[in-house]
């Protein structure tokens, strides 16, 4: 298993966040917003810094984490086309910046999940668009259609779209409310199709804390995925913040300065408990 985290979870300077992951001795930085730029917003010259300072420093790119389908679900032509835009504008981004996924959402639900007519709608917004060796992996979102593995098994199989893997995020299975108890039961479903994996530690539907401190067993976590032979990333997704819990708007687009405050403190913390749950 690769260790990484997600750099504005850190701090919005992906220099400083780079730092503090060599530092934890992580070796790998999953690419959001930096320098208060939002991912799909990111310019030639921004992946190029980007790019500079990970080299410099020896850090994979674990994966680029645009808002991709993360809107309601389109209702008109327009809709399509604006949300296929976003999704092609991050795979453009992830190319250049060499990363192994994008990870894409499966839109807003307006009350219960619905994973067929969201699958519908993706296969529209994906159709004709390419790819070429970046592989699209589904988050188990919490606000989504598919807050847990079952609900993103049925999206796959109903959108019929060669390719697709699964990004597993259990703390948002939990925060959602909707799986409480996310594993093994829901890791099992899945376990073949996971192709990344987000770290972070909910209490209920509360907020999160400190890696360890809430209702996810990680140790148990890692260590299966180590029995099972998991050779992918785990990446940090603090969304834990000393003194303060961040609001709906800064989750649902979490990216500037007001997400980042107070991350690094909160991020070390967590990260070196990551790294002592994988070494042992």
């Amino acid at each position: 298993m690769r260790l990484a985290v997600i750099s504005d979870e850190i701090d919005q300077d992906l220099g400083r966040a780079a730092d503090a992951a060599v530092a934890c001795g992580f070796t790998g930085i999953e690419v959001r917003s930096a320098w208060n730029v939002p991912p799909h917003e990111l310019t030639g010259e921004d992946l190029g810094r980007i790019t500079a300072e990970l080299d410099a420093r020896g850090l994979a790119v674990a994966g680029f984490c645009p808002p991709a389908l993360k809107t309601p679900r389109p209702e008109t032509a327009r809709d399509v086309a604006a949300a296929r835009e976003v999704l092609v504008r991050a795979i453009a981004r992830a190319r250049v910046l060499g990363a192994p996924h994008v990870r894409i959402f499966t839109f807003y639900r307006d009350g219960d999940p619905d994973p067929v007519g969201a699958a519908k709608a993706a296969k529209e917004v994906l159709d004709g668009v390419e790819t070429d060796g970046v592989k699209l992996l589904v988050e188990t979102g919490t606000r989504t259609n598919t807050p847990t593995m079952e609900l993103v098994l049925r999206f796959l199989d109903a959108a019929g779209v060669p390719g697709l893997g699964v990004l597993w995020d259990p703390g948002n299975s939990v925060f959602s409310g909707m799986d409480p108890d996310p594993f093994p039961a829901e890791y099992e479903l899945g376990k073949d199709l996971i192709g990344h994996v987000h770290v972070k530690d909910p209490v209920g539907t509360t907020g999160y804390v400190r890696l360890g401190d809430g209702d996810l067993p990680w140790a148990a976590i890692v260590e299966r995925l180590r029995a099972d032979g998991y050779t992918g990333w785990l990446s940090l997704e603090t969304h834990w913040r000393i003194g303060r819990v961040l609001d709906q708007r800064q989750r649902d687009t979490p990216w500037g300065d007001a997400f980042s405050a107070g991350g690094r403190e909160a991020s070390v913390a967590c990260m070196h408990r990551l790294r002592e749950l994988v070494d042992g």
